[in-house]
């Protein structure tokens, strides 16, 4: 007698998938090469990022849209800064015309929301979630574009209790490819975006199959109604992955004050050469002797204070000119390309207990307490007609009504051929600060390693120009009614200090260390005599 034995052949299914297919009832998108569904209406509002919608399209090239199908089959890179909003799973030139199919299904009651309840409760505790309905959208074995033996699997999952709303994004078997992939989300304007780091690339993108923020290999979630974010739990991959991916758009560095909408950041017009509309301070502000209630936060990296300004090309300190301005990078930037510019400001909280802090640490002394902060950002902003760069920093106001302080903090500058300025000056540049190296675009990126307070990436400057008690004796000139102070000091300095800009650097840097001591911020120093000393 002879046993027969039947093999059976069956398609692994990722645990972390979500039913599909026919038999789970999906409908089935046109095998068309960048085709996409006919409007789908929701039977469940959902919320993401501020607004409501009632319907929704599923795209073949592996992104969902909201107001309109779309046949892009090159994706754009987050921040993309467009008009729309646009959540990728797997953003390529995929063709389902070739092979594999693209399907979708909501749910309203049964299993899969018992499912996603406890996913959702699971990924973000302590919210007491409680699914009311599922959108399943997924891509089963597609094929890329020109590769018709590749098979790319993943799926895109929306979740919402009416209120809280979420993404899950699960990836199975995805294919290597030459052509440009993305996977995240961005919103209208890029107020909100997430790539999901090597997601980029796709020599690297199977290992999407690997990786996590959520320790479900694999699996990607985010909350996106707009509260908070995962933040307790570290991205993992498998141990075959030989690099960390992570979920957040950028990390700043730890210098960097609180940011982004989620913070409650207000976000610049997407406008090149834009500004923000007045702002009306919570608190005044005191710079060299005048007292400010309002300021302007200008897309091209400086804050002035009586008007907006669109100047690109910054004027070189000391300007002399007509207005006050403080200059984080003051270059042409373009946050219509890429990136975001944002602000805030703070009268009490965590914010304030910070810049406490950092006040009494840079200028010892004082006895300092912040009532008031205004953090303004420019969020990985692109320098105007060089689409591919980033540049990030900040410039924090601080005062507790009579002190007043400027902190500029740098993360990444790309370097430029840009004109580019960075420091501050003041009306008819009475006072004015330029920040050594700021003024080469070739050397700028070093920013972010310099300092002068040993905190590398900051700058700290005391800009109130109050008068304060100075143990020392001093004199009054009868004829100028002012009081000079002379004193003899040795400098060794790599700059060549027979040069009057470079003098006037080393000046202001010393004014600034004296300042740190106590002595006002209205002190002019002027140099009698340069001796050039040998090395």
């Amino acid at each position: 007698m002879s046993n027969l034995l039947c093999f059976c052949l069956i398609s692994h299914q990722h645990q972390q998938f979500y039913p599909f297919g026919s038999a789970a009832g999906d409908t089935i998108n046109a095998a068309v090469d960048d085709g996409s569904s006919s409007v789908i209406q929701l039977l469940s509002p959902f919320l993401f990022f501020g607004r409501t919608y009632q319907q929704i399209y599923v795209n073949n090239n592996g992104h969902l849209t909201f107001n309109e199908p779309s046949s892009q089959f090159v994706p754009y890179s987050f921040p993309a800064s467009r008009n729309q909003d646009i959540i990728a799973g797997l953003w390529t030139d995929l063709d389902n015309g070739m092979r594999g199919v693209v399907s979708y299904h909501q749910y309203t009651s049964g299993n899969v929301l018992t499912r996603a309840t406890q996913d959702i409760n699971t990924h973000f505790p302590n919210l007491n979630f409680s699914a009311s309905w599922v959108f399943v959208a997924t891509w089963d074995k597609v094929a890329y574009f020109s590769l018709t033996n590749t098979e790319t699997s993943f799926q895109v999952l929306l979740i919402s209790d009416r209120n809280s709303s979420f993404i899950l994004m699960n990836y199975g078997e995805i294919a290597v490819t030459t052509h440009r992939v993305q996977a995240g989300y961005d919103t209208i304007n890029s107020t909100h975006y997430i790539v999901i780091n090597g997601s980029d690339s796709g020599s690297s993108i199977s290992n999407l199959k690997n990786s996590s923020n959520v320790s479900v290999s694999g699996r990607w979630a985010f909350r996106v109604d707009g509260g908070q974010q995962i933040s307790e739990v570290n991205p993992t991959l498998s141990s075959t992955t030989v690099s960390t991916v992570t979920a957040q758009p950028w990390t700043a560095p730890e210098i960097f004050y609180p940011f982004g909408l989620t913070v409650g950041d207000k976000s610049n017009p997407v406008d090149d050469d834009g500004s923000s509309s007045v702002i009306q301070l919570l608190s005044p502000f005191l710079f060299f002797g005048r007292t400010y209630q309002q300021i302007y936060v200008n897309n091209n990296g400086y804050l002035t204070f009586n008007q907006a300004s669109n100047e690109y090309v910054p004027y070189s300190f000391p300007a002399r000119g007509s207005q006050d301005i403080i200059a984080g990078l003051w270059t042409d930037l373009d946050n219509s390309v890429r990136g975001v510019v944002s602000y805030n400001q703070y009268t009490s909280g965590n914010v304030l207990t910070r810049a406490t802090q950092d006040i009494n640490t840079h200028f010892p002394n004082l006895n300092f307490s912040s009532s008031w902060v205004f953090v303004a950002t420019w969020d990985k902003v692109a320098y105007f007609s060089l689409t591919n760069t980033e540049t990030s920093f900040q410039v924090v106001l601080i005062s507790d009504g009579n002190f007043s302080f400027i902190l500029i903090n740098y993360g990444d500058i790309a370097v430029t051929e840009h004109q580019v300025q960075a420091g501050y000056d003041t009306i008819n540049s009475t006072h004015y600060f330029v920040i050594p190296g700021s003024i080469n675009g070739s050397s700028i990126s070093n920013l972010r390693n310099s300092s002068n307070v040993n905190v590398t990436g900051r700058w700290a400057f005391r800009v109130d120009s109050g008068q304060h008690n100075i143990s020392k004796e001093i004199t009054t000139s009868p004829t100028t009614n002012s009081t000079v102070i002379g004193f003899r000091v040795r400098l060794k300095s790599l700059l060549d200090l027979t040069n009057s800009t470079n003098t006037n650097i080393v000046l202001q840097q010393i004014k600034q260390e004296l300042v740190k001591y106590g002595l006002s911020n209205s002190i002019e120093l002027k140099l009698r005599k340069v001796q050039r000393t040998k090395p």
